[in-house]
């Protein structure tokens, strides 16, 4: 049976503001979600097109009278009755863009969503702050999330290593890999800074700060949609993260991220990793 012991990895900051982080994403998307169904649709420019959107999800009946759900991208439309554009909502069928299950606080409760939208929000973009100015002030940043000389020499690999789902052990499980690093930090910077910078865009209150970067994005309705494809890539994330929580040791991991030590196997000296 192999040795192994418990390492102290996460640092405290680092855990209260990763749980921070997993509730004010819950929250956004469902509240999101909830503002998104008052007009189910996207476009590009300034101002809502109505017959030529980039995305419809659209609600109806067919011939026969029946409840259909469509959604339409572009010139292309999908059935998609059940899920997106036409949903039960108390056992009745109702045209609506997500279903009732995906949206936060209620299935029609718009004015609700947007304050929880807003509040939640604000401690996104705080808890963000503390985040970036913690990683520089602990040189968390340079330490475990740019990726070194080492870490690109090894990108093939760890591709390779993560389609095959091998994962480190020992001294390397105390480090992030490359395509870590870089997700990480493609969340953090791109995703996290341009889901608020086009929030933010949205706003009409933000014309006289924010009115070059409503423009360069083409107008509020472009920064919308920009907005929801962002969200969208947080979802993914979010999946590929747990995907990856749940078939590296789900249990091992849940107790770094909660109490801050890791379990790995004692064949080298480990050295502690924030």
């Amino acid at each position: 049976m192999t040795d192994t012991r418990l390492v102290y990895r996460h640092r405290w900051p680092v855990r209260v503001m990763h749980w921070i982080n997993v509730v004010c994403l819950c929250v956004l998307l469902g509240s999101g979600l909830q503002i998104f169904n008052a007009h189910p649709a996207l476009y590009w420019g300034e101002r809502s097109h109505f017959d030529t959107p980039l995305l419809a999800l659209e609600g109806g009946q067919d011939p026969a009278g029946r409840p259909v759900g469509t959604t339409r991208i572009g010139s292309h439309s999908f059935d998609t009755t059940g899920v997106l554009g036409a949903s039960r909502v108390d056992g009745e069928w109702t045209a609506r863009g997500f279903p009732a299950w995906a949206t936060i606080p209620g299935p029609g409760w718009l004015a609700m969503g947007r304050r929880w939208h807003f509040f939640f929000g604000w401690i996104f973009v705080a808890n963000g702050i503390a985040y970036v100015g913690w990683s520089l002030a602990s040189r968390h940043f340079a330490r475990d999330l740019v990726p070194t000389r080492r870490d690109w020499r090894g990108i093939g690999r760890s591709i390779v290593d993560h389609l095959r789902f091998r994962h480190p052990e020992g001294d390397d499980a105390l480090r992030y890999n490359v395509l870590q690093r870089l997700a990480y930090l493609f969340a953090i910077v791109v995703l996290g800074g341009g889901i608020v910078l086009m929030g933010l865009a949205m706003s009409p209150r933000m014309d006289a700060v924010l009115h070059w970067l409503v423009d360069l994005v083409g107008g509020r309705q472009s920064a919308r949609t920009i907005h929801f494809v962002i969200a969208m890539a947080f979802v993914a994330f979010v999946l590929v993260h747990v995907f990856e929580v749940l078939v590296s040791g789900p249990l091992n991991q849940l107790r770094g991220m909660i109490t801050g030590w890791y379990r790995v196997r004692a064949d080298r000296k480990e050295v502690p990793h924030d």
